[in-house]
């Protein structure tokens, strides 16, 4: 691996506490459109946008007439009802400032749509220290494949082995997997280490990584 230059950053359960509310919004559109659907199982796809969080939950595309309709109440219910009460994890802007003072680029790569990612950007205390963001809005398909990361490092432009990606999901190794970039997991997005065999190191949260950054992959020169 070349000099570390920039750090992709997911949004939703790694840098903001999001992660319950997403899963909430979606049992909740899902039941308004007569499904019933596990809330475990709606959590396990927490990460995926829905082009492929619907398919995966009741075999429904998301460019179907019922698809519109399920990502239209989800996005009604997550706005109007638990996008202005999420909270940062603690020292998610220190870790973020940490890596601006090493010389490190910062894009986001998030499933988010462009007008939910400003605020969640907002809450974050990220807005100042990014370089750019990608989001839904700027890819064909959301994670687990590649696209979202792959617009982003190409606002970064540099190669594979000059960044990192810090995420909480599976579906965010496995999306910069594809393209050859490492991850550094996160568990405060709810997922466990078995979900996290492909990252090059996993912490906490934003706190943890920040206590363990001279040692972390962050770091590496």
């Amino acid at each position: 691996m070349k000099p570390l230059k920039g750090v992709i950053l997911d949004v939703d359960g790694t840098l903001v506490d999001s992660n319950d509310a997403h899963t909430s919004a979606w049992v909740e559109a899902l039941q308004r459109g007569g499904y019933t659907v596990p809330r475990g199982k709606v959590r396990r796809l927490i990460g995926m946008g829905a082009d492929n969080l619907l398919p995966e939950a009741i075999t429904v595309e998301k460019e179907s007439d019922e698809g519109k309709r399920l990502s239209d109440a989800w996005s009604e219910i997550f706005k109007e009802d638990y996008l202005h009460g999420l909270k940062a994890f603690p020292s998610t802007r220190e870790l973020l400032e940490r890596m601006r003072k090493d010389g490190l680029k910062l894009v986001v790569a998030s499933s988010a749509k462009d007008e939910m990612l400003e605020t969640l950007l907002d809450t974050a205390g990220a807005t100042d220290l990014i370089e750019g963001k990608t989001s839904s809005d700027d890819a064909k398909n959301s994670k687990p494949e590649p696209d979202i990361v792959k617009a982003a490092l190409d606002k970064l432009g540099m190669g594979a082995n000059e960044v990192l990606m810090l995420g909480d999901t599976p579906y965010d190794i496995e999306a910069a997997g594809k393209l050859g970039i490492g991850v550094v997991a996160l568990r405060c997005g709810g997922f466990t280490d078995v979900d996290f065999e492909c990252a090059v190191a996993i912490y906490d949260d934003p706190e943890d990584l920040l206590e363990n950054y001279d040692k972390s992959h962050l770091a590496r020169k």
